[in-house]
């Protein structure tokens, strides 16, 4: 068997052996004996909760427009089922950014809008890049730490960690806490929104070890050979399946343990993260014709034959001893992970660093609750910002962060900021949560072109898909650069 690296270590059998959790220690100046009900602005002139992606660029922006930010983050001292560690920014599922290309896809056009208006979350992103094809991917651990270390440094930022579990009675606020928000703020939302608070069902996928892949059945490269380089072009460990091993997993993942649902519960996904044995469910051939489609690629232990269905594999940190499989969230018990997953060729050794799992995620009805600053319309000295507004997606977290901070700023200086035009990926977004869905059936969502009002004169179809994208595209940029360009002015 061809491997990748030294011997797996012993230590590295336990399957749900994790990386020890890092602990940091930040500047307070509160010590409460227990959980804070609310923090009111004392000598800060915005308070953000929650550390994720979308508090952590809330408070980049208002702290670079001259606002003194205290973000309360409730990790380490609760611990939440997904995170691992203290850092802010934590990535606890896929270790993606998605695509990064901006004339051709709405998130990679999110993400140069973002860059445009001087995101940390994608500076860091960019810095700790990993070869991902057309995709950028991140390691994770270094990604965290660098957001965290800039945020710690920052002479306008202070950091608590500390539990808020009721809405704060006044102050400038944004609530970022994320699909994890803590059961009684969760609560305390709810009650005030006169309402249950909406959630959905998210699955994390598995890490293996790279060392443990058996090279000799499985070999590296992006689907159509993506890439400028040759390492982006083999940024992918591809394990090919005949017919009756498909067969063969698709049985063993239909009668798998799973986890059970608590009574009362009801199982909804977003369904950009499916399990893939709730995938299987919805037919046999569902999974081929999805994470395990064998299209633009080519097998060169086997040129000739191709195979009936792959699974991909993805580096998920710098130094290349760490893979995930690539759209394999599951809801599987470990032991039947394990078992399942070993079944895959190329993997029948695996060891993992981390498996499986399934967790829930609460949002708000936005359309409902929020007006278009983002503003609670019962308590507006309150913003909502992240995937808690019914966003999916780091990206599309992060970009309702940036764009909280800088509206937060704005009215710290006693002015309102024009609306972002909704023909940019950051409009499309926010206009769709705060009153462009429809607030009976709102799910979250994805930035996507279909959220975007069309470019007059432009081909529909498949056919003119390409120009139409570009069109969109270049409209964009051309907007965002206009909606920044005064605030940039002001700065100055």
């Amino acid at each position: 068997m061809t491997r990748l690296g030294p011997p797996p270590d012993p230590a590295d059998q336990n399957p749900r052996r994790t990386a020890p959790a890092v602990r940091l220690t930040f500047h307070t100046h509160l010590e409460p004996p227990g959980p804070l009900r609310y923090l009111g602005a004392m000598d800060t002139d915005l308070t953000i909760i929650g550390g994720g992606m979308a508090g952590s660029e809330a408070a980049w922006q208002a702290a670079n427009a001259g606002l003194r930010v205290r973000i309360v983050e409730m990790r380490p001292k609760v611990e939440t089922f997904a995170h691992r560690t203290g850092n802010l920014a934590e990535m606890v599922c896929s270790n993606s950014f998605r695509s990064d290309d901006d004339e051709q896809n709405a998130v990679g056009l999110l993400h140069w809008e973002m860059r445009a208006a001087g995101s940390l979350i994608m500076e860091s992103a960019d810095a700790h890049k990993l070869p991902a094809g057309g995709a950028l991917a991140v390691d994770r651990d270094p990604f965290s730490e660098t957001v965290t270390a800039r945020l710690r440094a920052h002479p306008n930022i202070e950091i608590v960690e500390d539990e808020i579990t009721e809405l704060p009675a006044s102050g400038a606020t944004i609530i970022a806490t994320g699909p994890l928000t803590g059961s009684a703020l969760a609560d305390a939302i709810a009650r005030e929104a006169g309402q249950q608070s909406l959630a959905f069902f998210d699955a994390i996928a598995p890490i293996v070890y790279a060392e443990t892949i058996d090279m000799g059945t499985a070999w590296r490269q992006s689907r159509y050979d993506k890439g400028e380089t040759q390492e982006e072009r083999e940024a992918y460990i591809n394990c090919p399946m005949t017919k009756d091993q498909y067969e063969a997993f698709i049985d063993a993942l239909l009668a798998a343990d799973k986890t059970e649902f608590k009574e009362g519960e009801t199982a909804g996904y977003f369904d950009g993260c499916l399990p893939i044995e709730v995938m299987a469910e919805r037919g046999r051939e569902t999974l081929r014709h999805g994470p395990m489609k064998p299209v633009g690629l080519t097998n060169p232990h086997d040129p000739e034959t191709k195979a009936y269905a792959v699974v991909q594999l993805r580096r998920d940190n710098a130094l290349g001893t760490l893979y995930n499989i690539v759209g394999f969230q599951t809801k599987m018990k470990y032991g039947a992970q394990t078992e399942v997953f070993r079944m895959i060729p190329g993997l029948q050794d695996a060891s993992f660093a981390r498996l499986g799992g399934i967790h829930r995620n609460t949002f708000i009805n936005s359309p409902t609750l929020l007006d278009d600053q983002m503003r609670l319309r019962s308590k507006p000295h309150i913003r909502f910002a992240g995937q808690i507004t019914g966003v999916e997606g780091y990206v599309e977290s992060a970009s309702m962060g940036l764009l909280a901070g800088r509206l937060a700023a704005a009215e710290a200086r006693g002015e309102t900021l024009p609306p972002v035009p909704p023909t940019t990926a950051m409009g499309a977004l926010v206009t769709h949560i705060t009153g462009g869905a429809d607030a009976k059936t709102f799910q979250p969502m994805n930035v996507n072109f279909g959220l975007f009002p069309p470019v007059e004169g432009l081909k529909s179809g498949r056919r003119g898909r390409k120009d139409r994208y570009k069109a969109y595209t270049d409209r964009a940029k051309a907007d965002w650069t206009d909606w920044l360009a005064p605030q940039a002015q002001a700065a100055e």
